[in-house]
């Protein structure tokens, strides 16, 4: 007798830069309210989605980069932890990929909102990555530790972003490294990508004639944001700068035919940015059993 399966295979997609190898992990997906997102009328983003065969509410793919370079381990974001069923499958695939928590020595934060802090730290607030030096641009350290900022808001994200966010900093502070910008691990460069928080970062990975650019969450939700990119995020810190950073990146890459990733890309999350009118198209990379792929 056959069994049924019950699960999906490891979300792990290997992609080489040159000579670092690039690991899309996938956490999972989280589905939202249309009210979540700004400046756009929801029926304009439920079209949208109907036309791209997308569910409604809006569906957002979470995904973490591990990054290796010689005998050097990054991990670039932690994903939401096991907060809800369909997300926190990121450190199983981790161990998928056979890289022990342990061995990761860097921690790269695009920023600290909790689908991106939450894997930090188990559920006794300890440290899930105890050898790893913790990297953050210096503006969004200061922004979550702002009593003016945080006093601000409502009630629930006081809760969850503020309180979360000093958790997960409190929890490596004898580890944490700021920057502003320039290279944060052997061929990884910070980009500042400011508005969506004041620190926001992506991050360039480049190797010889290879590179790849991780934009950390410059979309959620690409089947509305690519196509009308002023569309924004109620979590947005700056929504007006969120959206100016998003046609700034949209053009350079575009412009430089720059590989891209992204935390809300569509797992494995590699792709391209194509004109297209007036506008933008994304291009998904093909699926690939080759790992130095066409990037």
């Amino acid at each position: 007798m056959t069994s049924s399966a019950i699960q999906q295979v490891p979300g792990v997609f290997h992609r080489r830069v040159g000579d670092i190898l690039v690991t899309a992990l996938s956490d999972g997906h989280q589905d939202a309210p249309l009210s979540t997102l700004g400046d756009i009328a929801q029926e304009d983003a439920a079209a949208l989605l109907h036309s791209a065969f997308r569910p409604v509410p809006r569906r957002t793919a979470v995904n973490g980069f591990l990054v290796r370079h010689g005998d050097r381990v990054a991990l670039i974001d932690t994903g939401c932890g096991p907060s809800k069923p369909t997300v926190g499958r990121l450190a199983g695939n981790l161990a998928a990929a056979g890289v022990a928590a342990e061995s990761v020595d860097t921690l790269l934060m695009t920023h600290l909102h909790p689908d991106h802090f939450g894997g930090l730290t188990g559920p006794d607030g300890a440290p899930l990555y105890p050898r790893a030096e913790f990297r953050l641009h210096v503006a969004e350290h200061a922004y979550w530790r702002d009593d003016a900022a945080m006093a601000a808001c409502d009630a629930a994200r006081r809760a969850a972003f503020f309180g979360g966010a000093r958790a997960r900093l409190d929890a490596y502070a004898d580890c944490t490294s700021l920057f502003s910008a320039g290279e944060v691990f052997p061929g990884v460069t910070a980009i500042p990508l400011p508005g969506h928080t004041p620190g926001h970062t992506g991050f360039l990975i480049a190797s010889g004639s290879k590179s790849l650019l991780i934009w950390g969450d410059i979309v959620h939700v690409p089947e509305v944001q690519v196509p009308r990119p002023e569309a924004t995020m109620a979590v947005d810190v700056d929504p007006a700068q969120a959206a100016a950073t998003r046609r700034h990146i949209f053009d350079r890459v575009a412009t430089d035919r720059q590989a891209i990733a992204g935390m809300h890309l569509h797992f494995p999350a590699l792709a391209h940015l194509a004109r297209e009118g007036d506008g933008y198209r994304l291009v998904a990379d093909a699926w690939t059993l080759d790992l130095d792929g066409d990037i």
